[in-house]
């Protein structure tokens, strides 16, 4: 599949779906539909809501089942090497509300109770998202930064986990330099309640009327 040239991508409609996948050697690692809510071309929010069915791989899955995150470090090693299996995965609990900035090496995920109570607003560092004809494609770059949903304080997670990525060739030099930058243009509009940080993300719910989004035959399959 072809990804779009900066800036060129027909934005995709209030609704739709698309789906955002991590991609490592050619190969699918996650694949998750959304529900678009609204995109510019360069600036896309997307939702997701408990029930959702993606593919995750198993190390992960395997871990949320039993408690035992011992199966989703392991999974670091699979990931380098390419090794990893999938399986399907129903999303539970939560709902999301993600913003994806064209170009950037962060994006944001505003997590939430299915009745609207604010939990934690996520900094997700990742490669930049490609689009694609179904959605994005990008690579979760395992280091995070969990905001308070009332942006009052942030706390550093998985950097223990980051630095095993480094170790094991996962995150290359030039991740490294990229993600170190990114961390930058992250806490400055943080500390200065500036652009998305403004002020507290807002409730948002799914449109009663929008289906479970679902995966097109051949998510699983195709790569840049």
């Amino acid at each position: 599949m072809t990804a779009a040239a900066p800036g060129t991508a027909t934005p995709f409609a209030p609704g739709s779906t698309v789906v955002r996948r991590d991609i490592h050697l050619g190969k699918v690692w996650t694949a998750q539909p959304h529900r678009a809510i609204s995109d510019t071309g360069t600036l896309l929010e997307l939702g997701y809501w408990p029930g959702i069915h993606a593919l995750a791989p198993t190390t992960w899955t395997t871990a949320l089942r039993t408690g035992d995150d011992t199966s989703r470090k392991n999974g670091l090693t699979n990931l380098t090497a390419g090794t990893w299996e999938l399986e399907p995965w129903a999303w539970q609990h939560t709902v999301l509300r993600s913003r994806f900035e064209e170009g950037e090496w962060f994006s944001l995920h505003h997590f939430q109770t299915p009745a609207g109570e604010p939990l934690r607003l996520y900094v997700n560092f990742e490669r930049p998202a490609a689009r694609t004809r179904i959605g994005i494609d990008t690579l979760d770059l395992l280091v995070d930064l969990v905001v308070e949903p009332d942006l009052s304080s942030a706390t550093w997670k998985d950097e223990d986990e980051y630095a095993h990525g480094r170790r094991l060739g996962f995150i290359t030099d030039d991740d490294h330099r990229s993600v170190e930058q990114a961390r930058e243009r992250a806490l400055g509009p943080l500390r200065d309640r500036a652009g998305p940080f403004a002020e507290p993300w807002p409730t948002w719910a799914p449109d009663p009327a929008w289906p479970l989004p679902v995966l097109p035959d051949g998510a699983s399959r195709t790569a840049l």
